[in-house]
């Protein structure tokens, strides 16, 4: 097992550091802010009368400039070259709520302590209703290249049911402005099985997601978080849990709609109308590449070393401001660890998991799969079938049994 230690121990030596993979090397920027907080989330988010006057988006941006600063001292000292930057990803909380001004500012962090490549992929999430025509001009001319906007759903009742403030039709107007703007690369996000919602409204948030004319999709099924005002309201018997068949059943008329209008999937909640489109930061974490978290609760991970910053804003930049990595713990993986997570995430990309990355006491569990009709071998790769991916979760625990 991995061990953890203790905020003594990472103050002293924060955290030990190893060489990078030799692969793409990302940064994720981590915007803790929300005008208001939805129902499912369960994400490190903070409203303004969460953190009255402990926190504000000036004191985290100066923050995130000291701890991207000591990142890029600590990754100077490795044996290694630190490799140029080739993904950036802006995710929260509410990104766009920074403005655009604010999100160029962050990615002039970004570019004063690390190299970009030339042709880094830059990834910012946004809430539709605090974006504008203005807004995505100013980002395309800071330098990001790839949109992602929070769409959830076309049906007002369904949004309701979310807490999400956006109006039905902002999303897909949006996403027609940051097309204007220039913006090759836009995602939606949806999110089904949402009490409440019919065949008839997932219809409607597809028709208005293809006639948006974006080129990725990102579509996942609703959890439900322990500890969010939904899980409350399900356990009061206010709402029906989300029911599993339905679930199942909602992914396949998704990918069935997504696949008729040329979005291939490329993960099991991804589709994306070309190589190009799909997202080459997530594919990092999938890959199991090298990332640099920054900013309030994020993760990081470098040649086998994962560390997570403290949580709060407040006593983020209060540790930035001390001096090194905010980190309030570090593991370092064994080798059982890298395995499991190898076959966690490589199995959901439609590329499939090497076989020769398996240990030979899953060859039975391989031959059972394939049998079952939920795989197929490709290459020398498991590729899972259009039912595999609805039981993706139980294939690898076939797998690792």
């Amino acid at each position: 097992m991995s061990s953890a230690v203790s905020l003594s121990e990472i103050d002293a030596d924060a955290p030990v550091l190893r060489d990078f993979g030799g692969g793409p090397f990302g940064v994720y920027v981590h915007v803790p802010f929300c005008a208001t907080r939805c129902g499912y989330c369960d994400f490190n988010t903070y409203t303004a009368g969460e953190l009255g006057s402990s926190a504000s988006p000036q004191s985290w941006l100066a923050a995130l400039r000291g701890e991207l600063a000591a990142a890029a001292d600590r990754f100077a000292g490795l044996p290694s070259a630190t490799p140029e930057v080739s993904t950036v990803f802006v995710g929260g909380g509410t990104p766009s709520l920074l403005g655009g001004d604010g999100l160029a500012e962050v990615l002039d962090a970004v570019r004063s302590a690390f190299a970009l490549a030339p042709d880094a992929e830059v990834t910012t999430e946004s809430n539709p209703e605090s974006t504008s025509p203005e807004f995505f001009d100013r980002l395309r001319a800071a330098g990001y290249t790839r949109i992602s906007l929070g769409m959830q759903s076309a049906a007002r009742h369904v949004l309701a049911v979310l807490d999400r403030t956006h109006t039905p039709g902002r999303a897909v107007a949006a996403a027609r402005e940051a097309r204007a703007a220039g913006f090759e690369h836009v995602n939606l996000d949806l999110i089904y099985g949402t009490p409440g919602e019919r065949d008839a409204d997932l219809d409607a948030s597809l028709d208005a997601v293809l006639d948006a004319g974006v080129d990725h999709v990102s579509a996942y099924s609703l959890i439900v978080e322990d500890g969010t005002a939904l899980a409350r309201k399900v356990r009061r018997g206010e709402l029906p849990a989300p029911d599993d068949d339905v679930l199942a059943a909602r992914y396949e008329r998704i990918d069935t709609r997504l696949t008729a209008a040329g979005l291939t999937w490329y993960e099991v909640s991804n589709w994306a109308a070309n190589d190009s489109a799909r997202c080459r930061h997530n594919l990092g974490y999938w890959d199991g590449g090298d990332w640099l978290g920054a900013g309030p609760g994020a993760h990081s991970h470098l040649g086998g070393v994962r560390w997570w910053n403290v949580k709060h804003p407040a006593r983020y930049a209060e540790r930035v401001a001390r001096g090194g990595l905010p980190a309030a713990g570090w593991e370092s993986l064994t080798d059982d660890e890298r395995y499991l997570e190898r076959i966690m995430l490589t199995v959901r990309l439609r590329t499939g998991l090497p076989l020769a990355d398996l240990a030979p006491s899953a060859a039975p569990a391989v031959d059972r799969i394939i049998a079952d009709g939920l795989a197929i071998r490709s290459a020398d790769h498991l590729v899972l079938t259009d039912r595999g991916r609805l039981l993706a979760d139980g294939i690898v625990r076939d797998l690792l049994a």
